[in-house]
C-alpha cells in the first residue's frame, strides 16, 4: 500500500482537540522516560543505592544486564498484544493498562531506600516499569493512525515527540527546583534515605497519570478488525506472528527490512537514554543536579529536532531523517569516547540530543505510512517485537566492555556499536513511496 491510501483520520470533531489529547499521553510518560528512567531514578540507583554494593559486579552493569532482560520478555510478550488490540479494537483500554501498570510500579520506586540491599526492588521496579510502557507503545502507536492524515502523519509524529521533550523540560524543571537543587529544594525536602529523589519519582508518577487521562476521555475507541475471530492464545499467537511476517514479506519485502534494521538502531537510541545519566555522573563527572540542569537543555534541543525533523519528514521521507540522524549520533558518540569532563560532556551531549528524537519520531512514521488499514495494531506489535528481539543487545554490550574493561566509559563502545550495526542495515531500505504494500498482513 502506498502513501496515498495510508490510514487517514477520523473526520469527525473535535479533531484538534483529539490530537492534543494524543499528544498529551507523550508530554505525561515523560515522567517515566526523564524522571524514572534516565536522569533521576537510574542515576539514584547506581549513584547511591548500590554505591556500596559488595561484590565485583558494579551496579551500573546490573542495571544494564537488567534492562537486557526486561526487553527479551517484551519480545515474548508484543506479538500477543498487538494482535488482541487489532483483533479486539480495545487499542484505546490496552494502553490505559498497562499505563496505568507504569504510574503503579513508579509509585512502588517511592519505597526504595539509600541502602545497596534495595538495589535488586528499584532494579526490578524499573525493569517492570520498562516493559509496560513498551506494550503501552504498541498501542499508542497504533492510535496515531486516528489523528494524523498521509500528508501530516511525519508532522503529528514529531509534534507527539517534542511534547514528550517539552514535558520533560517542564517536569525536571520543576523536580529540580522544588526537591532536588541544594539541600532538599525549595521545599526543603530532607535528601536522608534519598527521600528527595523517592518523592520526584512519586511526583512523575503522578504526573504521567494526569496528562495520560485526557487521551482516554477525548478519543473513541478502535473498531475490531476480526470481532468474531476466536481468541488465539499465547502459541497461537507467536504461529500468527510468523505468518504475518512471512505475509508482510511477500507484500512489502522492505517493510521487513526496515524492521530489522530499526530493532538495531533503536536499541541504541533508548540505550543512550537509558545509561545517559548515569554515564554522565560516573565518566563525565557531572553532579546528580547537573545532570537534571543538563536533562532540561537537551530535550529542548531535542524538541527542536523532532519538529525541524518532522517537517523534513513530510517533504523528504521518514528514511533520509533517520538516516541523517543515525550517521550524526554515530559520529557524537565516537567523540565522546575520547573527550573527558563536564565541558564537553555538555557540548557533545547536547549535539547527540538534535538527533535522537527525530529517529526515532520518523521511525513510526515510516511504518505508519506502509501499514494496510486496520492493522496499525498488529505491525507495530511487529515493531515493538522486533525491536525488543535484540534489545538485549546494547545493555548487554555495555555491560560487557563495563565489566571486562573496569571503565564505565568502555560501556559507551557499546552504544556507538549498535547504532552503526543499524545505520549500516538501514542504507539498503527503500523509502515508503518506493516500498508500498501491496495487500493486507
Amino acid at each position: 500500500m502506498t502513501a496515498s491510501t495510508a490510514p487517514t483520520a477520523e473526520p469527525a470533531p473535535p479533531r484538534r482537540s483529539r490530537l492534543w489529547a494524543w499528544g498529551l499521553w507523550d508530554w505525561g510518560s515523560s515522567g517515566f522516560q526523564h524522571i524514572a528512567l534516565t536522569f533521576v531514578f537510574s542515576v539514584y540507583l547506581t549513584d547511591a543505592v548500590g554505591a556500596d554494593l559488595p561484590g565485583s559486579v558494579s551496579a551500573n552493569s546490573w542495571l544494564a544486564w537488567s534492562t537486557a532482560a526486561a526487553g527479551v520478555l517484551i519480545a515474548l510478550m508484543a506479538p500477543v498484544v498487538g494482535q488482541s488490540a487489532d483483533r479486539t479494537g480495545r487499542r484505546l483500554r490496552a494502553t490505559g493498562v498497562w499505563t496505568a501498570l507504569v504510574v503503579l510500579c513508579m509509585a512502588g520506586m517511592f519505597f526504595v531506600r539509600d541502602d545497596w540491599s534495595y538495589l535488586w526492588l528499584g532494579l526490578l521496579l524499573l525493569g517492570m516499569a520498562s516493559i509496560f510502557v513498551e506494550l503501552a507503545y504498541v498501542s499508542y502507536y497504533a492510535l496515531m493512525a486516528h489523528v494524523s492524515t498521509p500528508t501530516t502523519v511525519g508532522r503529528v509524529s514529531g509534534f507527539g515527540w517534542s511534547l514528550g521533550y517539552i514535558g520533560g523540560i517542564v517536569l525536571l524543571l520543576g523536580v529540580y527546583a522544588f526537591l532536588l537543587s541544594g539541600d532538599g529544594g525549595l521545599l526543603g525536602v530532607p535528601t536522608a534515605d534519598g527521600l528527595d529523589v523517592r518523592i520526584a519519582v512519586l511526583v512523575a508518577a503522578v504526573w504521567f497519570a494526569v496528562f495520560a487521562a485526557p487521551m482516554f476521555l477525548l478519543l473513541p475507541e478502535t473498531p475490531p478488525v476480526a470481532p468474531d475471530a476466536p481468541k488465539l492464545g499465547v502459541v497461537g499467537s507467536y504461529r500468527r506472528l510468523v505468518a504475518d511476517l512471512r505475509a508482510l514479506y511477500r507484500a512489502s519485502p522492505h517493510t521487513v527490512y526496515f524492521l530489522g534494521a530499526s530493532a538495531l538502531y533503536r536499541d541504541g537510541l533508548n540505550a543512550v537514554f537509558a545509561f545517559g545519566g548515569v554515564l554522565a555522573v560516573t565518566v563525565y563527572g557531572l553532579e546528580p543536579g547537573q545532570v537534571l540542569i543538563f536533562g532540561v537543555a537537551i530535550n529542548v534541543v531535542a524538541a527542536l529536532g523532532c519538529v525541524m525533523g518532522g517537517r523534513l519528514d513530510d517533504r523528504l521521507g521518514p528514511k533520509a531523517v533517520v538516516v541523517g540522524s543515525l550517521a550524526g549520533s554515530v559520529a557524537v558518540g565516537v567523540i565522546l569516547l575520547f573527550v573527558s569532563g563536564p565541558t564537553m560532556f555538555w557540548i557533545f551531549g547536547l549535539v547527540l540530543g538534535l538527533f535522537v528524537g527525530p529517529a526515532q519520531a520518523s521511525s513510526r512514521s515510516y511504518l505508519l505510512r506502509v501499514c494496510p488499514a486496520q492493522q496499525e495494531g498488529q505491525l507495530f506489535g511487529l515493531y515493538a517485537t522486533t525491536g525488543r528481539a535484540v534489545s538485549f543487545l546494547a545493555p548487554a554490550l555495555i555491560g560487557l566492555f563495563t565489566y571486562v574493561f573496569g571503565s564505565d566509559r568502555a560501556g559507551t563502545i557499546g552504544i556507538v556499536l549498535v547504532l552503526a550495526a543499524g545505520l549500516v542495515a538501514l542504507l539498503p531500505v527503500r523509502s515508503p513511496d518506493r516500498a508500498p504494500v501491496r495487500s493486507a498482513v
